[in-house]
């Protein structure tokens, strides 16, 4: 009786080892597919990170300004690629000091390369009266105070304006030229632009000036 029950196993078995191997075949198909659908769906955020954002687009894009408004004597501040950038609209009288300290000064002629080309002069522009600046110490990146109507003869013996750096006394002139005996090394850097028309400033491209 052992013999044949051992037998009747045996047969009752057979049937099912095909059912057994087509069943483990399916769990590992099965498995694989989850599998590389979920890798699938992993690798997702790891490509798009190869792709710019919109916002380092926009940081390393021109920045287009209306400078109809600005008042004579008047700064202006706009963010271009993360940094301030400063927009002055200098009178005729403070054109005219420039030339008066310059025995004050580090880099008088701007022999070092902080300015295009085109604004390598003695007033560092395009347009005498526009003053364009990138609003940032050449010393250690603070953001220099722009001092005004006097305030800044405080800091330069016969100059009524310049910016001044409170974190380590840096001083500047209304072009951006660096005074002796202070922290910072360079003129405060001049940015590429070029103006579209009479009323509207492009900071970021040479344009025509290259």
């Amino acid at each position: 009786m052992s013999e044949v029950s051992v037998d009747a196993n045996k047969s009752a078995q057979d049937p099912s080892v095909p059912e057994n191997s087509n069943r483990r075949k399916f769990l590992t198909v099965a498995t694989s597919v989850v599998g590389a659908v979920g890798a699938g769906y992993a690798a997702v955020p790891f490509i798009a990170s190869w792709n710019p954002s919109a916002r380092a687009k926009a940081a390393g894009a021109d920045v287009e300004v209306d400078i109809s408004g600005i008042q004579v004597g008047q700064l202006i501040r706009v963010m271009w690629r993360s940094k301030p950038v400063w927009i002055v609209r200098r009178p005729a009288a403070m054109l005219e000091a420039l030339g008066k300290h310059e025995d004050q000064l580090k880099d008088p002629s701007s022999e070092n390369p902080q300015q295009p080309e085109y604004a390598k002069n003695q007033y560092r522009s395009i347009k005498e009266e526009y003053l364009v600046l990138v609003g940032i110490c050449t010393h250690l990146g603070c953001s220099p105070q722009h001092l005004s109507n006097g305030a800044f003869s405080q800091y330069a013996e016969g100059v009524q304006d310049g910016f001044f750096c409170p974190c380590h006394g840096s001083k500047f002139d209304m072009a951006g030229r660096v005074f002796q005996n202070v922290p910072a090394g360079l003129n405060l850097q001049v940015p590429p632009y070029n103006f579209i028309d009479d009323n509207t400033l492009l900071i970021g491209s040479d344009g025509e000036n290259a």
